[in-house]
């Protein structure tokens, strides 16, 4: 029981920073995300073609390092890569979350349908030129995610074990009650609004990153 306190109070810290300061730890931790939303793209790809848990198998593990250390690199190199990467990212977990909501099992239809979702969130973000705002909403998102999870672990509602079973960090927040859902909401648009108006007169310059001019 100790254990899950102290994890769900680090969930809560850094979920909160992010959900409230995301935009600007962001950019600092950008080849970071990078390398994370690589990974969980390769590893979830094996996981839905073949079945099995996220992580269940050697080959998804070593997929997943491979193409999270390739999204390391771009974002790196290239910060619009590096938003595109991590945008797909996240919209595949929406995509697939959703998917796991719905009771669809791993597949076919599952990866087909995540695949469409990591590509309309990288095509809108380039196209609409939104990635500002785009990575204002995925730190709100992934910020209320961790926060939600604490609370549901400290309640008995999910446990470690589940969570690293699951397919994404937002599954058991979809599939549990409605409650944690709306929380987990409120606490995305919360988050989201204090950013916006914080970051209004920020912008990122190139300055400050490594992208590859010249």
């Amino acid at each position: 029981m100790l254990a899950t306190l102290l994890l769900a109070f680090i969930a809560v810290v850094i979920g909160a920073g992010f959900c409230i300061a995301g935009y600007r730890l962001f950019l600092v931790m950008l080849p970071i995300w990078g390398f994370f939303a690589g990974f969980w793209i390769g590893a979830q790809a094996i996981s839905l073609l073949l079945g099995g848990g996220f992580l269940a198998t050697t080959t998804g593990l070593v997929v997943g390092v491979v193409v999270g250390f390739i999204g390391a690199v771009l974002s790196y190199l290239f910060y619009t890569a590096g938003v595109l990467i991590i945008a797909a990212g996240f919209g595949g977990a929406v995509g697939s979350g959703l998917m796991s909501a719905l009771g669809f099992d791993a597949g076919f239809v599952n990866a087909i349908v995540t695949l469409i979702s990591a590509i309309i969130a990288a095509g809108l973000t380039l196209l609409l030129n939104l990635q500002k705002l785009a990575v204002t909403v995925f730190t709100a998102i992934f910020g209320a995610g961790l926060v939600v999870l604490a609370g549901m672990m400290v309640f008995g509602q999910v446990t470690l074990v589940e969570l690293q079973g699951g397919q994404n960090f937002l599954e058991p927040i979809l599939q549990g009650s409605w409650f944690w859902g709306l929380v987990w909401l409120v606490l995305v648009v919360v988050g989201a609004v204090a950013q916006i108006r914080a970051n209004q007169t920020y912008e990122f310059k190139k300055e400050m990153y490594v992208e590859g001019w010249g």
